[in-house]
């Protein structure tokens, strides 16, 4: 029998069967068609900017979900094209999942989601003015929700990690991060992203972790001609503590969809990548991580719920769950130098006041042998006090030490008035004896006798 036809929006029914004998189908197509045109509205802008895309060859195909959607890959030229928009060299934009389409795409899809799930973007609530309640309401929780790590140049998906070759031409035995988070202004410098949809046995991850260590370990000469980690002359981090230098860490999250139980996966992977991840013990209740791979591991039902920001995060050889910067950090360590730190001061705080009141006694000892004026009863000065001091045998020797400067001048002053007014009579005799020393010596008188 002809089933009916859409037309426009419209249902129309076949010919030869009246409207109210097929009231079922009739409900079931007026309820999917404004469903279909919603969706059309909500899209065009993104379909006319894809067949843009493919016009000019910087788009391609993937293949077909299983949902029905279809996937869509970044040529090569389209790789570079979005590398000049985020300024970015085309080195850092990875690789197009080719042929995900043919498998069902949910890797590269689970990708996408621990990419959204730890960018966390926030909505502009502006032109969400005209969409429904529920929709403003969604929005506006994902805006009030804590920030993710960095923005969107940030993520790099598909990178080369070279255990051999260069990094444009990777040799064999090297990793291939699903994505590699630079975002220093977050506190996340460096890490790498695995992702697994738990189809892979706790062996074939530890496979791909022992690839990690070796990228990690691996040196090449900079351009300064001295050697460096590979992984350093191609991204920023800061220089570590002497001693406690791991490599970049790892970040493994499992999407449940597969037939393995993650928990029983995470407890073998763990033992059987000890070597890489275990630190070594101290006095102080930490751990050093010298040459170590940090492995941290979450959910993505998590990750999606919580974010970056939330305890949902276990670092192999830690008991608890811990946010992402302080599972990829190391707290106890931290703490323990804040610790140090804080005894330090704390000490050098005792020794500063102990110099003080030291200093303190040693004025008021100094103060209590400062010689007083025997004129005007005031203390001496510094200077007055230095000027009294003994010095050297060929120094002028002291007049007056037991007073002060302005009693010692007024007692000189007074003293050579006493001089010039009062002659002494030894004085005044010799002078009244020279006249007639000198009428009776002279030469002239000798020859007038």
């Amino acid at each position: 029998m002809p089933e009916p036809r859409v037309l426009r929006g419209a249902v129309v029914p076949a010919r030869g069967r009246d409207l109210p004998d097929q009231p079922r189908h009739w409900h079931r197509l007026c309820l999917r068609q404004p469903e279909q045109r919603r969706k059309q509205a909500r899209t065009a802008s993104h379909t006319g900017a894809l067949s843009d895309l493919r016009k000019h060859g910087l788009a391609e195909n993937g293949g077909q979900l299983p949902g029905g959607d279809r996937l869509r890959n970044l040529t090569p030229m389209g790789l570079k094209a979005a590398a000049r928009e985020l300024g970015r060299p085309v080195g850092e934009m990875g690789d197009p999942a080719r042929g995900a389409g043919r498998t069902g795409a949910s890797h590269p899809m689970t990708v996408n989601e621990a990419v959204l799930a730890l960018l966390r973007p926030k909505p502009d609530l502006s032109q969400l003015a005209s969409e429904p309640a529920d929709v403003r309401a969604a929005a506006q929780a994902a805006s009030d929700a804590p920030a993710g790590l960095g923005t969107l140049a940030s993520y790099a998906t598909e990178v080369a990690l070279p255990a051999t070759g260069t990094w444009s031409n990777p040799g064999k035995g090297g990793a291939k991060a699903d994505i590699v988070i630079t975002a220093p202004e977050d506190g996340v410098p460096l890490l790498f992203v695995e992702i697994d949809n738990c189809f892979e046995s706790a062996q074939v991850l530890a496979a791909k972790i022992d690839k990690y260590m070796r990228f990690g370990q691996r040196k090449v000469k900079d351009v300064d001609g001295k050697e460096r980690p590979m992984w350093r002359t191609r991204w920023w981090v800061p220089d570590g503590r002497h001693g406690d230098q791991p490599h970049p860490p790892l970040l493994l999250v499992f999407n449940r969809i597969g037939p393995r139980n993650p928990n029983t996966v995470i407890a073998q992977l763990a033992e059987l990548t000890e070597r890489h991840w275990k630190g070594t013990a101290y006095e102080g209740g930490f751990h050093m991580y010298d040459g170590k791979l940090p492995i941290v591991v979450t959910g993505m039902k998590q990750l999606q719920e919580h974010g970056p920001a939330g305890a949902i995060f276990r670092r192999f050889g830690r008991p608890h769950n811990q946010t992402l910067l302080e599972a990829i950090g190391n707290p106890r360590r931290e703490a323990h130098d804040a610790r140090q730190q804080a005894e330090y001061a704390a000490r050098e705080r005792e020794y500063k006041e102990q110099l003080r009141r030291a200093a303190e006694q040693q004025r008021a000892e100094r103060e209590a042998r400062r010689p007083v004026c025997a004129g005007c009863g005031t203390r001496f000065t510094d200077a007055r006090w230095k000027a009294i001091e003994p010095a050297g045998w060929d120094a002028p020797r002291e007049t007056h030490p037991h007073l002060c400067d302005d009693c010692k001048q007024r007692a000189i002053t007074a003293e050579r008035q006493a001089q010039h007014t009062e002659p002494e009579p030894e004085h005044q005799e010799q002078e009244q004896a020279v006249p007639e020393q000198k009428a009776g010596g002279t030469w002239l008188s000798r020859f007038r006798s």
